[in-house]
């Protein structure tokens, strides 16, 4: 018997919040059974496996972070495009710290190819056509970014930054200016 009320979506947005608040690694059937009041037995209907269910909440997260991206990409252009793409990263990382972390699970080909991943490439790509960049330069500079904002906002969300200055945000604001000039000054082969 299904118990009312619990659907696959309601538990992954609930595995998602209690990411937010314990962590990613912490997330497991058994934890989200506690925080609903019931039986373990009772999510498998909706949930194969914490695996499963860590899966879906890294779905979640993609589609919310492309969606994000989309928002703030729209209208924008050059540094324009590439600082608020950047943000957008490390607000949702700041805000969703748990379901960042989901957004960097390995996904299997399946599920990834059924994510938000490739909208992500996209619109990264589509910030770099504004610095004219072509293959095989534009996937070069595509893992770059992705490199630079993860780097920066893991170092800064572990405390890396916090015991010196100048303070984080000009050191981001430093590096957004330097991934700029390095864009549109892209080294020949």
């Amino acid at each position: 018997m299904v118990r009312a009320g619990l659907t696959t979506e309601r538990l992954t947005r609930a595995g998602a919040e209690l990411a937010d608040e314990v962590g990613f690694d912490q997330v497991t059937v058994s934890a989200l059974a506690r925080q609903f009041d019931v039986k373990v037995a009772s999510l498998y209907s909706h949930v194969k496996s914490s695996h499963d269910l860590k899966t879906r909440i890294a779905l979640l997260a993609l589609d919310e972070l492309a969606d994000r991206g989309a928002t703030a990409l729209a209208g924008r252009a050059g540094k324009d495009a590439l600082t608020a793409f950047a943000n957008v990263y490390r607000d949702y990382a700041r805000e969703h710290p748990g379901r960042y972390a989901a957004a960097q699970l390995r996904l299997d080909p399946e599920a990834a190819a059924a994510s938000a991943g490739g909208r992500h490439s996209l619109m990264t790509r589509a910030i770099l056509r504004g610095y004219d960049l072509v293959e095989p330069d534009q996937t070069h500079a595509v893992r770059m970014l992705g490199s630079v904002f993860h780097g920066y906002v893991s170092l800064e969300m572990s405390g890396g930054f916090s015991h010196s200055a100048p303070d984080s945000q000009e050191s981001w604001s430093r590096v957004l200016d330097a991934l700029d000039s390095l864009l549109r000054n892209w080294p020949a082969p």
